[in-house]
């Protein structure tokens, strides 16, 4: 019965994913229309275009509200994306040319004219989808007349130019005429008249080719150039480090096995990671936590191969609302017993007995501090009155996945790792005692040997991270998933190199401690990482605001998080089977 009931949640989950993930390719595919057929437009939202996570609903700035307005069935990644899409009173139909309709006309009155003001201040933005296509406009602008002083000039024309072929929409623009500008500078009443016209035209373009648009902003030359100079510096980073082990770290290796293995000479002078094989397997301190950090490294880690998968087969296209927040969401709550059964396992393996306690840490290492970062965030979204404040709805439907699905798949794999009798293989005995270890110099502690380890790893990354950078956090596309998935595998690698390279300094110097330090060293380019967010936020980008600088550095602060623990699994890993590969070729009594 409980293997029925889990498969039930699985299938329920993959279902729900699976028709999120392609709601918007399907409902598109069948959008045909024939002569004077009205077409769907929705306005989304509107916001200042430095700050793309400060996002309100369309109608918040007062123009032109239908009398029957309806909002349109969103799905959980679009709600998560902040997406509010709403009726509007435009009136196109396929194929009908319109010159200038008016749209309605009213009197602006002052407190109406602060609203605009501000917005036109703070560039204001809005967002509309007609046909599932986006399209973006600028609500007005700032002018300077003759006198050199500032005029806000409040855009009330707007025009939009469709292509279509045969009896599909495949392109869209829109523009806003500055000749159809009206002056809001002063508090007086202004009568406006908000007018549209639209034009269509034929196209050759195939409906299978209408996205191209949009990709082809992450294809310009000057693109191109500068991420395969991003993957050169990477593979250089690679190499160096790869010669650099070849030939240094092999070689001291080998003259360490050449000394440790002659029988017939006395024995050499008791220095060396070889002194240290009664120790270098014992378990670290505070073990429970140490394999709940594991256990959820590697379902992060899983997540990330999952969604580079996805992304590989084209599921995350330009402006397919909310797939990724979708998958993310529905592959964690799927993974979770990897994360349960790593940790279990691992820490059975280590004498472990408080289960209950195991599993609870290992379920909310990851999600209890992001938890508490989406409740300040959801805080300050709501005292806003922002779209980015989730609804009370979708936070029930969280919780009932985290609770139903996420939660007992952990347990579920936790039974599993604790049930699998396989014991932890050491070559070599561990004594009763620990053996001291010598007073190290500052440079061999932990803090130093973590910036060392963060930073030939970040350094291969981080012309890929601006680019990331923009599209999360700014108005930028972003579709070469083949190449940061390049980057990503270079990334891997150069963490767990780095990792053995310093574990092995780490023992040649009689430190046996390496189970936490080559966590903290793998992981120390999540630390680089978010040392690169102030960069980026106070000198790449124009962010302002309580709100938008909340969610940027709280919500960079939970993936950077995200990182350190997966980038840790990744160095303790690489560190285990190096240790044990060293250790397995040498004698020891």
């Amino acid at each position: 019965m409980r293997r029925c009931l889990a498969a039930w949640i699985l299938l329920a989950l993959a279902t729900a994913a699976s028709g999120s993930l392609h709601r918007s390719i399907l409902s598109a595919r069948d959008h045909t229309y024939g002569e004077n057929d009205k077409v769907p437009l929705y306005a989304n939202k509107v916001g200042p275009f430095h700050n793309p996570s400060e996002t309100y609903q369309y109608f918040d700035l007062p123009f032109c509200e239908p009398s029957n307005l309806k909002h349109k069935s969103e799905d959980l990644g679009e709600v998560l994306e902040g997406d509010r899409m709403v009726t509007t009173r435009y009136n196109i139909t396929f194929k009908t040319d319109k010159e200038t309709e008016e749209l309605c006309s009213f009197k602006l009155e002052p407190e109406t004219k602060r609203k605009f003001r501000s917005a036109i201040e703070q560039d204001y933005y809005f967002q509309m989808f007609f046909d599932d296509l986006p399209l973006w406009g600028f609500v007005g602008k700032l002018q300077t007349d003759e006198k050199k002083e500032e005029r806000y000039m409040l855009f009330t024309h707007v025009h939009f130019e469709i292509a279509f072929n045969d009896n599909r929409v495949i392109e869209v623009t829109v523009s806003t005429d500055p000749d159809h500008a009206v002056d809001i500078s002063d508090d007086e009443p202004t009568d406006v008249k908000f007018t549209y016209s639209v034009k269509w035209k034929k196209t050759p373009i195939t409906f299978d080719r209408r996205m191209e648009k949009y990709q082809k902003y992450s294809f310009l030359p000057q693109h191109l150039e500068i991420h395969w100079f991003s993957i050169i510096n990477s593979c250089v980073t690679v190499l160096l480090l790869t010669g650099f082990l070849a030939t240094i770290l092999m070689r001291v290796l080998k003259n360490d096995f050449i000394k440790y293995t002659k029988e017939d000479e006395e024995d050499p002078e008791e220095t060396g990671w070889k002194y240290i094989h009664g120790d270098v397997f014992r378990f670290p301190n505070h073990p429970n936590m140490f394999a709940a950090v594991i256990g959820s490294g590697t379902q992060l880690l899983v997540l990330a191969l999952c969604i580079f998968g996805l992304a590989l087969v084209g599921v995350f296209y330009p402006y397919n609302r909310g797939a990724l927040n979708t998958a993310c969401l529905v592959i964690y709550a799927l993974t979770a017993g990897i994360s349960g059964y790593v940790s279990a396992h691992l820490y059975r393996q280590m004498g472990g007995e408080a289960w209950v306690r195991n599993l609870l840490l290992t379920a909310s290492l990851f999600c209890g501090p992001l938890f508490l970062v989406f409740c300040f965030n959801n805080t300050v979204a709501i005292s806003y009155r922002s779209t980015a404040a989730l609804p009370f709805g979708t936070i029930v439907i969280i919780f009932i996945i985290w609770a139903l699905v996420t939660f007992p798949l952990t347990v579920l794999g936790g039974i599993a790792g604790k049930n699998n009798k396989n014991e932890f293989y050491a070559p070599c005995r561990t004594k009763k005692f620990p053996r001291e270890i010598p007073a190290l110099p500052w440079y061999r502690k932990t803090i130093p040997q973590m910036c060392m380890a963060g930073f030939l790893p970040f350094s291969a990354i981080y012309i890929e991270l601006y680019y990331i950078f923009a599209s999360v956090w700014g108005h930028k596309i972003y579709t070469i998933y083949s190449i940061l998935f390049i980057v990503f595998i270079i990334l891997i690698i150069v963490t767990a190199f780095i990792t053995i390279a310093l574990t092995y300094f780490q023992l040649a110097i009689e430190d046996h401690e390496w189970w936490w330090r080559s966590v903290f060293c793998g992981g120390s380019t999540g630390l680089f990482v978010y040392g690169y967010c102030y960069y980026y936020y106070f000198a790449r980008s124009d962010m302002t605001g309580l709100m938008q600088t909340s969610f940027f550095f709280g919500y960079m602060a939970c993936v950077c998080y995200g990182f350190f623990l997966m980038l840790g699994s990744v160095g303790y890993r690489a560190s285990l089977l190096f240790v044990r590969h060293i250790y397995r070729a040498i004698k020891c009594e």
